[in-house]
């Protein structure tokens, strides 16, 4: 028997933690989300990384939640 697929219809595309600096800016790149207003409240991009703007730590955990 095959596997279920879960579906990601219901869930937003979290940022990565870093650019990748590909070119082309793929679907998760935070510098492209940020532009596209897609970043959850209380995030932003300063060299090239995602940071908080209240200055905490970036963790998936906490990511998730506010995505």
């Amino acid at each position: 028997m095959g596997k279920k697929k879960q579906s990601t219809k219901g869930k937003k595309k979290l940022p990565k933690i870093e650019c990748c600096v590909s070119k082309s800016r793929c679907g998760r790149c935070p510098i492209r989300m940020l532009k596209d207003g897609n970043l959850p409240d209380g995030y932003t991009v300063k060299k090239r990384r995602l940071v908080r703007v209240d200055g905490k730590k970036v963790t998936k955990k906490r990511l998730a939640k506010a995505a």
